[in-house]
């Protein structure tokens, strides 16, 4: 059985609609994970050359860069291949399969997504065309032949000056698109950004969402109505794909099943390995992504979208050197908004209870970080439901106890890769008395005493966090960062995480 196989199936099962209405099943990640066990026991492909992402990606649909994947991932079909049996699932896991098909935003809702066991939520197009790619191997495809004819615009283009510090290195043009980043996130990224080249970051650049209930969840909200297709869940399912299809194209064969896969993926970690999960997708996507080679295949993918659809209206008349400066943009932009910022679950992921009463606005951008620990719970938080259990727990006693009006902290750590919204950036909180109109209060879950946090959460509170509030217009570039315990009488936020503390850039020593 060949992994490549289950997936053209999967996707091929597209071709034949179940009639009826959507799925019953609940949009989690482990209802996707299923559809792939089964079909791994059911597959009877000798050898697919047109795999499932194939399939998905060449279905008529409204996606304007459908020719781009066609181009990069279809391949001519063999002669041993099976037609996919359009009775090879059960009905509601076609049902399923052809809801989650195609990624969209329309009036406030997202399709094509599916809510991930770490509180994600992971669009599945661009997960399985990562796949696809992956499995493909890093082989590049060569451009058509009237891009054969660019010269150094590209280099040239990148070295000006649009709104921001290009990066350094910047390779020349190619002849060839290595494919595995193309097509899950540059195509997208290059022509959200065509659109404003040179202003602010797009509407809704990782906008993030509500499901309407996490135990069975069925319909997905965007907070930002007018958000592009550049989502939080977009993105997560684009570098996803890209982190699992450089893994698959690294492995020899056989290679694991993909159910397999995804499970440890979306579990404790690939090959037992904790930071290989999806937590971690945006610290692994650094390390995986450079500026310059991002740069390289948006602006690749532009060019031939360009020459593969000569009537794309946003794409006509654009010169080349116009379409290097959408990509050192954009790429711009994507490092600073996205993997420079932490992950953050909005309120409604850990089911939050209502404000009490009428939240006051803070006036930013605001002078202070004050750090706490919890104390109580006294663990760190691994995962997510854990957490999400912390944080209701924590919000009960503040309101009901301490009778504030919500949770008191700004934010809040834990130690599972995420942050997690409690009043957020715009509203006064309640962590740091006499003080909380002039800076956000960040609490790492957990008693530091004696120990520290881990290191992915020291990090977050340390340089992701406030450069990321910086950016966004929230902290003041020359902020000052205090410990809970130098502004009123307490041991928060504990003796060694205080320690720690002072020795990090932006700590000021003040007295009680």
């Amino acid at each position: 059985m060949k992994a490549q196989g289950v997936l053209w199936i999967l996707l091929g099962l597209l071709l034949w609609p179940v009639p009826g209405t959507a799925s019953s099943l609940p949009l989690v990640m482990d209802s996707i994970i299923q559809v792939l066990a089964e079909l791994e026991q059911k597959v009877l492909v000798t050898e697919a050359s047109s795999t499932a992402s194939a399939w998905i990606l060449s279905a008529k649909n409204s996606s304007p860069h459908n020719s781009l994947h066609k181009h990069l991932l279809l391949k001519a079909p063999s002669h041993n291949t099976t037609e996919p049996d359009p009775h090879s699932l059960k009905p509601e896991f076609q049902a399923l399969v052809s809801e989650v098909a195609q990624h969209d935003v329309k009036d406030g809702q997202e399709y094509g997504v599916v809510l991930a066991p770490d509180g994600s939520t992971v669009a599945v197009k661009p997960l399985l065309a990562g796949l696809e790619a992956g499995l493909q191997g890093h082989s590049v495809v060569n451009l058509p032949s009237d891009c054969l004819e660019v010269t150094d615009a590209f280099t040239k283009a990148s070295s000006q000056d649009v709104g921001a510090t290009p990066p350094n290195g910047i390779p020349k043009p190619t002849t060839a698109v290595d494919r595995l980043l193309t097509v899950t996130l540059a195509g997208d990224l290059g022509l959200t950004f065509l659109q404003s080249p040179q202003t602010q970051s797009p509407p809704g650049l990782g906008t993030e969402g509500c499901w309407d209930q996490l135990s069975a969840p069925r319909a997905f909200t965007l907070l930002d109505p007018k958000a592009s297709r550049l989502t939080m869940a977009f993105l997560n399912g684009a570098l996803d794909g890209a982190l699992l299809g450089n893994h698959l194209s690294r492995i020899p064969e056989p290679r694991p099943p993909l159910s397999h896969l995804l499970r440890e993926y979306y579990g404790a970690g690939v090959d037992g390995d904790p930071l290989f999960r999806s937590n971690f997708r945006r610290q692994n996507g650094v390390a995986l992504i450079s500026a310059p080679a991002l740069t390289q295949r948006v602006w690749e993918a532009l060019v031939l979208l360009q020459r593969l659809e000569p009537g794309h209206l946003q794409l006509q008349n654009m010169s080349l050197e116009q379409l290097a400066q959408v990509a050192t943009f954009a790429t711009k932009e994507f490092n600073e908004t996205f993997l420079g910022c932490p992950a953050i679950h909005p309120r409604c992921r850990w089911r939050a209870a209502p404000y009490r009463g009428r939240p006051t606005p803070l006036q930013l951008p605001l002078g202070f970080l004050y750090v706490h620990h919890t104390y109580v719970p006294a663990p760190p938080c691994t995962t997510f439901d854990l957490c999400a259990a912390n944080m209701r727990s924590m919000q009960r006693f503040h309101q009901n106890v301490r009778h504030w009006d919500d949770i008191g902290y700004s934010f809040v750590v834990g130690s599972d890769g995420y942050v997690y919204e409690g009043r957020g950036w715009h509203w006064v909180g309640a962590h740091t008395r006499g003080h909380n109109s002039r800076g956000f209060g960040v609490a790492f879950v957990g008693n530091y005493t004696g120990s520290l946090p881990s290191e992915a959460a020291l990090n977050t509170v340390r340089e992701v966090l406030p450069s990321c509030a910086i950016r966004a217009g929230f902290l003041q570039p020359d902020y000052k960062l205090l410990g809970h315990r130098q502004l009123v009488h307490s041991d928060c936020p504990g003796n060694a995480l205080f320690d720690l503390l002072r020795t990090w850039p932006h700590f000021t020593e003040v007295k009680n």
